[in-house]
C-alpha cells in the first residue's frame, strides 16, 4: 500500500509540474532579453500560452496592463502602446497567472534587413573578401543602443511560427557577426537621430527574391511554381516562398519602421520579371505586416564581371524602376563600389549610410540635405550632340573630381552604339562622337563592370547606369 501511495503522489506531482510547463507562456525567439521596440506605436506582442487562458501584458514604461484571451491552441497576441525613444532600460512582463519577464528592453526605432549575400556579408568580411574599414569600425562598436537579431536560415515550404535567434548588443565581440550593410546603416541612423536602433537581419546568400515571397504576391507569377512540401524544395535559397515561410513569417507583425534590402544578383537575368515581383513582395509584405506603407529602401547592385548572361544594365533598370512602380522607396546606387572582381564589394559603408540617407531625408524628415543619386531627366538634340539634363539643380551640380568621362554611348537611328566623348557642366552632360552624325540615343555604363565617373558635388552620390531608348 506504501509503494502505491508513493507512486500515486509521484505521478500527481509530474502531472501537475506538466500542466503547470504547458501552462507556461512560451515567447517567439524575436521577443527576448535586449529586444529593441519601435517607439510611439502599437506593437504587437503575441505567443503561446494554456487554451483558453487570459495573458496579461505590463510594460515598465507606463505599468499599464494589456489583456488577451488565448485561442484554442493557445495563441495570443496583444497591441501595447510604447512611449518615445530612449535609453532607459525597460521590462516586459508577459503572465497567464506564472509570469516571464523581459529585461534591458530599449525603445527606439526598429529596421528589417533582408537580402541575399550582400546583406548577409558580416563586418568580418567573407573569405578573401575584407569589409572595407571593418576592423576599425568593429573595435570601436560598443553601443548598448545599437542591437542586432539575427534570424537563422530556415528554407521551408510552410510558414513557420518561430525562428531562431537572439538580440546582440553591439560591440567588439558580437559586431563582426552583424550583417554590415545594415549595422552601418543602423549606426548613422543612431547617431543622426540619438536613439537606439535595432535591426532585425534575415538574409541568405545567392537567394531570388522569389523565395522572400507569398504564394498570394505569386499567384500572377505561373513562371514560379511553389513547393507542396520540403521535400519539393529543390533551391534551398531560390525555390519560391521557401525564405518567406522560414525566415519572414515567423517575424511577421513585428514593431518596424521600415525595412532595407540588398539582392538582385540571382534575378539579374530576368530583369523585366523582376520589376513585376519586386513591387508584388513589398505590398504583400506591408499588407502582412499591417504597419501602412513603411519605407522601403534597397541598393541597387554593383558592376561585377559575370562572365556572361544578361548584361547587368538592364537588372540595374529595373531596380531603379522600382521607385516608379512602388510607393515610398527610394534605391541607393553603388556605380564606384570598385570591384569589378568581387561580387561582394566591400565598401558596405557606403552601401549602409546611403541607405540611411534615404530614411534620414524621407523618413525621419531631414530633406535639406542631398539624400538620392540623380537621375537623367532629359535628352536633347543639338546639332551631333546630346544633351543629357539630370533631375538636380545646375548648382553645385554634377563633378567628375577632375576624371575623363569614359563611358558614354551615343547611337543614331540605326541603333549602333559607338563610344563617345563627354562633358558636363552644371547638371547636364553634352555627349558627341563622330561616328554619329545625327543621334537619337544615349548609354551610360551600359554593361557589367563600367563604373561611374560622374557624381553629385553635394552629398558625393554616384550617377547609375541608365539608357535613354527602349531597344
Amino acid at each position: 500500500m506504501k509503494n502505491l501511495l508513493n507512486l500515486f503522489f509521484t505521478c500527481l506531482f509530474f502531472a501537475v509540474f506538466a500542466f503547470e510547463a504547458h501552462a507556461d507562456i512560451k515567447l517567439p525567439a524575436i521577443f527576448s532579453d535586449n529586444m529593441v521596440l519601435q517607439q510611439q506605436s502599437q506593437v504587437a506582442v503575441w505567443g503561446w500560452a494554456k487554451p483558453n487562458s487570459g495573458v496579461s501584458v505590463t510594460g515598465s514604461w507606463d505599468k499599464k496592463t494589456y489583456n488577451a484571451k488565448s485561442d484554442t491552441q493557445g495563441y495570443w497576441l496583444v497591441k501595447i502602446i510604447t512611449p518615445a525613444a530612449g535609453f532607459t532600460p525597460h521590462t516586459l512582463s508577459i503572465s497567464d497567472g506564472k509570469a516571464v519577464t523581459l529585461s534591458n528592453i530599449l525603445i527606439g526605432e526598429v529596421w528589417v534587413c533582408s537580402g541575399q549575400s550582400n546583406m548577409e556579408m558580416p563586418m568580418k568580411g567573407f573569405r578573401n573578401e575584407p569589409v572595407e574599414g571593418g576592423p576599425e569600425a568593429i573595435a570601436s562598436s560598443t553601443n548598448p543602443g545599437i542591437r542586432c537579431f539575427t534570424v537563422t536560415k530556415a528554407s521551408k515550404a510552410a510558414p513557420q511560427d518561430d525562428c531562431t535567434g537572439v538580440w546582440e548588443l553591439a560591440n567588439p565581440q558580437t559586431t563582426s557577426g552583424f550583417t554590415a550593410t545594415g549595422y552601418f546603416f543602423g549606426r548613422l541612423l543612431n547617431q543622426a537621430l540619438n536613439v537606439p536602433v535595432g535591426l532585425i537581419h534575415t538574409s541568405w546568400g545567392g537567394s531570388r527574391i522569389e523565395a522572400w515571397m507569398t504564394p498570394n504576391s505569386l499567384k500572377d507569377i505561373p513562371e514560379k511554381p511553389i513547393p507542396a512540401t520540403d521535400a519539393d524544395i529543390r533551391v534551398q535559397n531560390g525555390t519560391p516562398t521557401v525564405l518567406y515561410n522560414g525566415m519572414i513569417h515567423p517575424i511577421m507583425g513585428y514593431g518596424i519602421r521600415g525595412a532595407i534590402w540588398y539582392q538582385g544578383e540571382s534575378n539579374r537575368d530576368e530583369p523585366a520579371l523582376y520589376v513585376k515581383m519586386f513591387d508584388a513582395m513589398v505590398r504583400e509584405w506591408r499588407n502582412l505586416w499591417g504597419m501602412g506603407e513603411f519605407p522601403f529602401y534597397y541598393c541597387q547592385i554593383a558592376p561585377y564581371n559575370y562572365g556572361g548572361g544578361t548584361n547587368s544594365g538592364y537588372i540595374r533598370e529595373a531596380q531603379a524602376k522600382g521607385m516608379i512602380t512602388t510607393p515610398n522607396t527610394g534605391m541607393a546606387v553603388l556605380m564606384d563600389a570598385e570591384s569589378a572582381n568581387s561580387i561582394h564589394p566591400p565598401k558596405k559603408r557606403d552601401a549602409g549610410e546611403r541607405l540611411a540617407l534615404w530614411a534620414l531625408a524621407k523618413t525621419y524628415g531631414m530633406d535639406k540635405m542631398h539624400y538620392r543619386s540623380p537621375e537623367m531627366k532629359s535628352l536633347d538634340i543639338e546639332g551631333r550632340v546630346a544633351i543629357v539634363t539630370f533631375d538636380i539643380t545646375g548648382d553645385p551640380g554634377l563633378t567628375t573630381y577632375g576624371k575623363e568621362i569614359l563611358n558614354f554611348q551615343i547611337s543614331g537611328r540605326d541603333k549602333r552604339f559607338y563610344p563617345a566623348k563627354a562633358a558636363y557642366s552644371g547638371n547636364r552632360v553634352y555627349v558627341f562622337s563622330p561616328a554619329v552624325a545625327e543621334p537619337v540615343a544615349v548609354r551610360y555604363c551600359w554593361d557589367d563592370t563600367s563604373a561611374t565617373e560622374l557624381f553629385t558635388v553635394e552629398g558625393h552620390l554616384p550617377v547609375s547606369s541608365f539608357r535613354t531608348d527602349e531597344w
